[in-house]
């Protein structure tokens, strides 16, 4: 009974590496022949499926060219139909003995799903009334060797569609609409900024201090110079020596990275958005984001409503505002106004079961109570404020209340979108704001920031005063698209790798 079982088994790699070897056969076959597609270098493919399908009127009768995966076949005798996948959609193709040639339909009958053609021929309507190619001409440009997953169930496991993400793009259109749309987005986004007089600029990722965000970050050795280097966690020191040159209005998308865990909204390495405005504060940024959001959305969806889930978003509406100290105790019932010590705070977190470390502060605790109590609660924009002097290294502080800073998270569906400053341009307040963070890090912090010395010499030569904010791009996607994870909208995600 084991052994039969085993080869039961068995029986679905025996027969997948045996299709395998069928391809292996004709492909030699097509060699021998002179017939070897990959010698094929190009192909006048002069429009796609979806263009032919959505313009039938104009098309009809026409002779097209289309090029892309074979993705179904159904040989009867004389005459044949086919489905042929390209980047825009699909279209049916009826191929005929008697169009092609009996040599080239023979030619046709031996191929594979998977395998990529390019058809020309003109455009009808079938009599079952779907809009089709009539082929003249079929011809293989390149042998598909694998097995693609079997049409109806498509690919479905999802550890599977991260690692082979060039399958999940054949086999789910969803999939692919999602990388569609964010290359859309990012699109939308720098036509926005360019034309309110932004400057996209490159900064290094390869860096001796890695600053500007709370995160641990990944060290390399550079081997020319035989110095230890870490990727970047943000980008935003960079950018503010930009500001100190005189390029007033600066921006970045690029990758950072942070050597943190996975989870539905993390990725180590993510593509992160960070701009800055001189001569405007965090009040600028607000109505940048509140616009930016608004704009985008409606170029590349259509609409300023969201549906995510349950919930529908509205970006029409103006977006709410709220002090961090006012959603605590709106959510949690703590008045932190009323906390002055850090033994008080620290027992309202015993009371709470809430884990604090040694090195925190009453500001940090604070933080630490919003992250439990309020974020799940933000679900329409709102922009949160009010932020405590202890978890803002590089803000200005609140000329009213010496505690808190200009600065300002945006919320929405639970999620922290964007980060925002009135940039502290005073160099020493901001030497004292390092040292205070190198003593967190000598307690354990091992977040905290350090003292960038070069940084310190930019804002003594002057920083006007400025307004910086840093957008998460891959939740933005994640939101207008709907993606349930970050790995959904991140091409080739962060995976363990596989051992053998």
């Amino acid at each position: 009974m084991a052994e039969n079982a085993k080869k039961a088994a068995n029986a679905p790699q025996q027969d997948l590496n045996q299709l395998r070897k069928v391809r292996r056969e004709k492909l030699a076959e097509l060699v021998a022949a002179g017939k070897n597609p990959y010698e094929i270098v190009t192909y006048d493919q002069t429009e796609h499926t979806q263009d032919i399908k959505d313009n039938y009127e104009a098309y009809e009768g026409k002779n097209v060219s289309i090029a892309g995966r074979l993705m179904a076949k159904r040989v009867m005798g004389k005459a044949s139909f086919a489905n042929v996948q390209d980047l825009k959609g699909n279209i049916q193709v009826y191929i005929t003995r008697d169009d092609l040639g009996e040599e080239a339909y023979k030619d046709f009958k031996k191929l594979d799903i998977g395998d990529i053609v390019g058809v020309k021929g003109f455009v009808f309507t079938t009599q079952k009334g779907e809009r089709s190619i009539h082929a003249k001409e079929v011809t293989l440009l390149s042998k598909s060797l694998q097995i693609l997953p079997e049409k109806f169930h498509g690919l479905t496991n999802t550890d599977l569609r991260y690692r082979q993400r060039y399958v999940d793009l054949i086999m789910n259109p969803e999939s692919k609409d999602v990388f569609v749309k964010r290359s859309k987005i990012i699109s939308a986004i720098r036509r926005y900024l360019d034309e309110r007089g932004f400057m996209e600029v490159e900064t290094p990722m390869l860096v001796e201090n890695a600053g500007g965000a709370a995160a641990r970050p990944f060290t390399t050795h550079f081997n020319a110079l035989d110095e230890d280097k870490k990727l970047r966690i943000s980008l935003e020191l960079y950018l503010k020596r930009l500001i100190v040159g005189g390029l007033e209005r600066v921006y970045e998308i690029g990758r950072v990275f942070r050597n943190e865990g996975l989870d539905i909204k993390h990725n180590p390495e993510f593509t992160l958005m960070e701009l800055y405005q001189a001569y405007t504060d965090y009040e600028g940024m607000m109505r940048l984001t509140e616009d930016m959001y608004r704009t985008v959305a409606q170029e590349v969806l259509g609409t300023t409503l969201l549906h995510y889930k349950d919930h529908e978003i509205d970006l029409g509406k103006p977006f709410a505002r709220m002090t961090m100290t006012e959603a605590v105790k709106k959510y949690s019932g703590v008045d932190f106004d009323e906390v002055k010590t850090i033994e008080e705070a620290r027992a309202l977190c015993d009371e709470r079961d809430i884990h604090y470390e040694k090195h925190h502060k009453v500001g940090d605790i604070l933080n630490l109570f919003f992250d439990e109590y309020v974020e799940e609660h933000l679900i329409q924009p709102t922009f949160l404020t009010g932020h405590p002097i202890e978890i803002s290294p590089l803000t200005k502080k609140d000329p009213e209340n010496p505690g808190k800073v200009l600065r300002f998270e945006m919320f929405m569906n639970g999620w922290e979108m964007c980060n925002a400053y009135s940039e502290l341009n005073d160099p020493i307040d901001q030497r004292e704001r390092f040292a205070a963070q190198e003593e967190a890090f000598a307690a354990g912090d091992e977040e905290a920031n350090h003292t960038d010395e070069d940084f310190l010499n930019a804002l003594e030569i002057g920083m006007p005063p400025t307004g910086g904010i840093g957008y998460g791009i891959d939740r933005m996607v994640m939101l207008f698209t709907g993606a349930e994870a970050i790995r959904d909208v991140l091409l080739f995600p962060t995976m363990k790798t596989v051992k053998d």
